[in-house]
């Protein structure tokens, strides 16, 4: 799978509010399926799954099955990729925009 289509998947899976919550969850332990239910109660188990797919196809959730239990644990390598790819780049050029607009500024006769 390309580079492109990879970070497609893991915009997808970001771009729904629920699913970066069960994302904040899995951030501070990993979680089974049942936790993710109960957490998010107004779900249906199958809407719970069918989200964790998503992040499961964007590698966003790693599983490991113990016995019936299945736990995901958060995998944040793919968000890396995407900050160190798109945020990084154009953080720095926006900086340096706005240093040179800040000694504009401070350089204009008042």
């Amino acid at each position: 799978m390309s580079t492109d289509s990879k970070d497609d998947l893991v915009f997808k899976a970001l771009a729904n509010g629920l699913r970066r919550q069960m994302l904040d969850a899995m951030q501070r332990a990993p979680q089974t399926t049942g936790m993710l239910c109960d957490r998010f109660s107004n779900l249906d188990r199958c809407t719970v799954m069918q989200h964790l797919k998503v992040l499961e196809q964007a590698e966003l959730v790693l599983v490991r099955r113990e016995g019936r239990e299945r736990w995901n644990h958060l995998n944040a390598l793919p968000i890396q990729a995407i900050h160190n790819r798109w945020i990084s780049q154009y953080a720095g050029h926006a900086m340096s925009v706005l240093s040179a607009l800040q000694q504009e500024l401070d350089e204009a006769p008042e």
